[in-house]
């Protein structure tokens, strides 16, 4: 095996891995959380995790036979599935303080989120094969939406009113 593929194979089992602490944070996390919408957004982050992680375990396999990197699509959605999941469940909730621990959670998820966001990227720059380059790109967009994502609910969190005023944008009639 040439030095590049075992370079590659080491970067990918690091991958695996972050991925893996990725999904058992999000699931603790989820089964913590006091509220409907922290459950199902920290679930399907953990969710996303493991989809990553699979394909991650695809590409391994394929370098470790020497089929060179594989063609791996990661579909981007701009972090759609996470909003979704966001905008259903603050339909229903009522403004509740949440604890701080659930607070802390989120910030250590956005510090996660960014440090793999780092990772890919710096991955990126020293991949060869366009495959690998466009892999990476995709992992990055949906990073950088986890973080995008984290940071509304966040903000939600401490203070839902504000949020809501910023989200919905009421109108003041003047009369």
């Amino acid at each position: 095996m040439s030095q590049e593929q075992d370079k590659t194979r080491a970067v990918l089992q690091t991958a695996i891995k972050m991925e893996i602490d990725g999904k058992d944070f999000y699931l603790k996390a989820s089964r913590q959380s006091s509220n409907e919408l922290g459950q199902k957004l920290l679930a399907q982050l953990a969710s996303e995790e493991d989809i990553h992680r699979k394909k991650f375990e695809k590409i391994y396999d394929a370098i470790s036979s020497q089929r060179g990197w594989p063609k791996i699509d990661i579909p981007v959605d701009g972090g759609q599935a996470l909003r979704t999941v966001f905008a259903k469940a603050t339909e229903k909730l009522a403004g509740s303080k949440p604890a701080q621990s659930e607070l802390d959670a989120v910030q250590t998820a956005i510090k996660m989120e960014a440090r793999t966001y780092d990772y890919y990227k710096a991955q990126r720059q020293g991949a060869a094969a366009d495959a690998e380059k466009q892999f990476y790109d995709a992992l990055i967009a949906q990073e950088h939406e986890h973080q995008l994502v984290l940071l509304d609910y966040y903000e939600y969190l401490k203070d839902p009113g504000s949020w809501f005023v910023k989200h919905e944008r009421p109108s003041i009639d003047g009369g």
